[in-house]
């Protein structure tokens, strides 16, 4: 009997050791260089570089208030919007009292940025996403905000319609999902978009 319990504890502990060695370190290892391999980009996390520096990533939102800018899908994380650390949504049902003020409030932030503006607010632009770290809005809600960031950018509306044509992506394999635009790229493209500009007025 004592033969069976040493035996069975030897096997036990072998057991543990292999499966240790093969999820622990040989199937990371593996997982790891494939990825690295196959699409490093999204393996190092998507990150946007500008000048040789790290602007963001292209998976997780970012906090932009100036009128200038498009503005992204708001987020409940905390304690700070956009905290890749602490993805969540608000939790609250859709009658909830303070779900209805933070829109309200959202809402009015919007009409404040563009006074004058009759046009309707996509939901978009006003509810928090379920994880809180959206990167996306929907094309309504980027076409929504062309004519302040036209406005404040002294740039020809046209111009900033076609560049969020060329920001907006399709659907996953044609059927995944709905169209969307990277906020950050859009940002992005519209800084180079606002210094060609200066550059052409020298």
């Amino acid at each position: 009997m004592e033969e069976n319990m040493v035996r069975t504890i030897r096997n036990a502990c072998m057991s543990l050791l292999v499966f240790t060695i093969l999820t622990g370190i040989i199937y990371p290892l593996v997982v790891t260089g494939l990825a690295q391999t196959i699409f490093p980009d999204k393996a190092n996390g998507s990150i946007i570089t500008r000048n040789g520096r790290p602007v963001g990533s292209a998976m997780i939102g970012q906090q932009f208030d100036a009128p200038k800018y498009f503005w992204g899908r708001p987020s409940a994380t905390a304690p700070y919007p956009y905290n890749g650390g602490a993805s969540s949504g608000s939790n609250y049902g859709p009658y909830h009292p303070d779900l209805m003020k933070a829109v309200q409030e959202r809402m009015q932030a919007l009409r404040d940025a563009d006074i004058g503006s009759t046009a309707k607010i996509p939901v978009d632009l006003v509810t928090s996403s379920g994880s809180g770290l959206d990167p996306h809005i929907s094309p309504a809600a980027a076409a929504y905000q062309v004519q302040r960031v036209a406005r404040n950018r002294g740039i020809d509306e046209a111009k900033i319609r076609t560049l969020v044509a060329q920001h907006t992506e399709g659907r996953q394999f044609g059927i995944l999902g709905e169209p969307r635009v990277n906020v950050l790229k859009l940002n992005l493209a519209l800084d180079e978009l606002s210094q060609e500009k200066r550059r052409m007025q020298k």
